[in-house]
């Protein structure tokens, strides 16, 4: 696996060992980032799920200004320190070694103009609690988008303040472009 675009293209990735992660194919990150490339140059993003780190690195590559990177696996924790470090972005980087829901109980630092949740497509209850978590809404910026890969046939369902942007599918996947319709209350 490589970076695509931009400052880091072309250097190789690796991916943890035990197959506990599923990376973003090629043609994930390039439909995606094909999507958000006007959103990228100086934006604040957050990557929950992180696993070895594509879709941060590919977003910090193509021009964010900063992202933080949220997983709790070993394994995916030293391949994903190991490829900020291979693409010379760690200095934009910031690792949280937690599980994401802890992570957002803590009330995460933003604004962030961008958040990509890609979890265990198996568990989609993981995805609806954090898509309908106040402190995830309270860390957006005005304007954010959150994208989560799920699989076609597992939409999760949304909290009623969350719209479906667009949605792009690929293969079996889905990519959800999210938009929450307000601000969150008290945070």
């Amino acid at each position: 696996m490589r970076v695509i675009a931009g400052e880091a293209k072309g250097r190789t990735l690796v991916v943890p060992r035990g197959g506990g992660t599923r990376a973003a194919t090629d043609r994930i990150r390039e439909t995606l980032f094909a999507i958000l490339e006007p959103r990228l140059e100086g934006a604040r993003v957050l990557d929950l799920f992180a696993g070895a780190g594509s879709l941060g690195i590919e977003a910090l590559s193509r021009g964010a200004a900063a992202v933080t990177f949220v997983e709790r696996g070993p394994e995916a924790l030293k391949a994903l320190r190991r490829n900020l470090e291979a693409t010379r972005l760690s200095e934009r980087a910031s690792v949280v070694a937690a599980n994401v829901l802890g992570y957002l109980d803590r009330a995460p630092a933003g604004p962030f103009d961008l958040a990509l949740c890609d979890p265990p497509f198996a568990d989609v209850a993981v995805l609806e609690a954090t898509l309908a978590h106040a402190r995830l809404r309270a860390a957006l910026a005005p304007g954010a988008v959150v994208v989560a890969r799920v699989l076609r046939k597992h939409r999760p369902a949304l909290p009623a303040d969350l719209a479906v942007v667009r949605v792009k599918d690929v293969g079996e996947e889905s990519l959800l472009f999210l938009g929450y319709s307000q601000p969150a209350a008290g945070g």
